[in-house]
């Protein structure tokens, strides 16, 4: 389990609306916005376990997966990421030479770091 991750971002702004939106569907929340922070956390205790920072400093890309609790929510995160500014990198669909049953999406967020929607499906038949 990990405690929280940093992407950095160009404009904290464009990035919140992006994530918010890309996010909402895997059941996260904004819940600290700040000029250069904006802070996501999916609700359960409150605690932001993915950090959006905009300020001076290296500028990594990254690559973060977030688990969905469907294929639906994986769908729906994909639609919200293009829709918020992301850039297609890859199609909702079974990804059969990584493990039977991984169903993700991948979109490039308005800085070009990875975000994966990723559900482990259990019936990858379905």
């Amino acid at each position: 389990m990990i405690s929280h991750i940093t992407l950095h971002v160009n404009d904290a702004e464009s990035s919140k609306d992006f994530f918010l939106n890309a996010l909402k569907p895997l059941g996260y929340e904004l819940v600290s916005d700040h000029p250069e922070w904006k802070l996501f956390s999916m609700g359960q205790d409150g605690r932001a376990d993915t950090w959006v920072y905009a300020g001076e400093g290296a500028k990594q890309v990254g690559h973060v997966a977030y688990a969905a609790p469907s294929k639906e929510a994986v769908q729906a995160f994909y639609d919200a990421a293009l829709a918020n500014g992301g850039k297609d990198n890859g199609a909702p669909g079974y990804r059969k030479d990584y493990t039977p049953g991984y169903y993700a999406a991948f979109a490039f967020d308005p800085s070009g770091n990875n975000i994966e929607a990723v559900f482990m499906n259990p019936n990858p038949s379905e």
